[in-house]
């Protein structure tokens, strides 16, 4: 009741926002190189956005359309598409001439891109050094690579890094001292005096690094123009996305779960989460707009540096799977290690990411073994343990607990459907989808289901 006696009327509930669209991930979930390039081509084709999340050029996807070869390192590859919007995330960070430099590369070979590329103006950027009198590199890529030459003579190894400059650049970042496409584009006097900071405070920590900061400064405001009409206030823009007309969006995972920065083989990781939780970070979204979950999973394990590897196998198995695989690094053109599936590994990362679907790759490289190998336990000093191990030194005393499958000794590369499949093919995919609790999109022949999935 009121003062004057009157009943007031009852107070309006405001409704539940509703969810709006909701995004499709494709995520790794072992330690990269799992395939996921081919599956986001597959899945673009239809899509009406592609997102890249976090990392920056350490990422490597080679996507082949109509015989034509086409490398990704920091575009999402899903641009292939020409009916697709690409967006690259706030926790993604930018060298500006690798950016146009790959973009260009792609687009003499009949790929259009610039407008339909949007880049947050919240992602932060990498800057460039002159650290000899005639080549010009990152000078985060520069520091990096001085940071484990420094790894390389105090401790007896390094990280195994790309040398991209990525982890450099997330320190930055971390540390308040980064600068961010929004930076560039607003008052490039206040820019320029906070880029010679960084430029001074690097050099203070390297002497040797030798850096033409008046010449970076000119290069860095020729990109101004270039890249004003691509950048956008990246949270509003993935709001409207969300929020707008029904969309398709799909979003491209860089790296994979065992390299996150939280979750994975540390300090052998990257910079960035490249679990799923990054993706809410990466692109300035909420977790109930995630929706379906694919993790892709070579039928094997390979793995590049170095870093505790329980399943690799150092002998003729992992030559034949390097060799058949052709396991080479799009980003370092060094050759992985490989080694039989470790199920341990990808019931940790379902663990993390909640796969809703596992994509299986390459499971055709396995068609000349009679025997297969798959990792499902782990034993430390005799003891079976329960989990994943966090600590470096404990992972590498690890004993796998194998399975030993009966291998096909066939050919499938004509197979085109599941069914097509020999029945101990069929029988080690069932194996994975049982073991690891998640259903399978059986292999990369029949990795087209995950169309139909991403559009019921």
């Amino acid at each position: 009741m009121s003062d004057s006696g009157s009943q007031e009327a009852p107070k309006t509930r405001i409704p539940r926002p509703t969810v709006g669209n909701k995004v499709t991930v494709v995520l790794g979930a072992q330690w990269g190189d799992e395939g996921k390039g081919k599956v986001v081509d597959l899945l673009a084709q239809d899509a009406d956005m592609v997102c890249r999340c976090q990392g920056g050029n350490n990422a490597g996807h080679t996507v082949v359309v109509d015989s034509v070869e086409y490398d990704f390192h920091l575009l999402p590859s899903g641009i292939i598409n020409p009916k697709v919007t690409a967006f690259i995330g706030n926790g993604v960070v930018i060298h500006l001439p690798g950016l146009f430099e790959e973009a260009e590369k792609n687009e003499r070979k009949g790929k259009s891109w610039e407008k339909r590329l949007i880049i947050s103006d919240r992602a932060h950027i990498g800057k460039s050094s002159q650290i000899c009198p005639c080549t010009l590199f990152d000078f985060h890529q520069a520091v990096d690579g001085v940071q484990e030459q420094q790894r390389q003579e105090q401790a007896g190894q390094n990280l195994g890094t790309t040398k991209k400059g990525i982890g450099p650049v997330y320190s930055a970042k971390a540390a308040r001292s980064g600068l961010r496409i929004c930076d560039l584009l607003a008052d490039f006097t206040q820019f320029s005096e906070r880029y010679k900071a960084l430029a001074q405070q690097y050099q203070s920590m390297y002497p040797t690094l030798k850096i033409d900061i008046d010449g970076e400064l000119l290069k860095l405001k020729d990109y101004v123009e270039q890249i004003k009409p691509m950048v956008r206030d990246g949270v509003h823009y993935m709001y409207e996305a969300l929020h707008g007309p029904p969309k398709k969006i799909l979003v491209e995972g860089a790296n994979a779960a065992l390299l996150d920065i939280d979750f994975g083989t540390y300090p052998f990781v990257t910079s960035s989460n490249c679990t799923v939780g990054g993706v809410c970070t990466g692109l300035g979204m909420p977790p109930q707009n995630v929706g379906e979950v694919y993790g892709v999973v070579k039928a094997y394990t390979t793995r590049v540096g170095i870093g505790a590897f329980p399943s690799e196998q150092k002998n003729e198995i992992g030559d034949l799977l390097q060799t058949r695989g052709k396991e080479v690094g799009v980003t370092t053109g060094r050759k992985r290690r490989c080694g039989w599936l470790d199920l341990v590994l990808i019931k940790y990362a379902h663990m993390i990411n909640g796969f809703t679907a596992l994509a299986l790759t390459k499971l055709d490289i396995l068609d000349v073994f009679t025997e297969i190998k798959v990792g499902i336990g782990y034993k430390v000093d005799n003891q079976t343990i329960p989990h994943f191990p966090a600590n470096q030194e404990v992972l590498q005393r690890v004993e796998v607990q194998y399975e030993t499958l009966p291998g096909w000794d066939s050919d499938t590369s004509a197979a085109r459907s599941f069914e097509e499949l020999p029945e101990n093919a069929q029988k080690y995919v069932r194996f994975i989808e049982e073991h690891v609790g998640v259903p399978g999109k059986k292999s990369r022949m029949e990795v087209q289901e995950l169309m139909s999935s991403f559009l019921n």
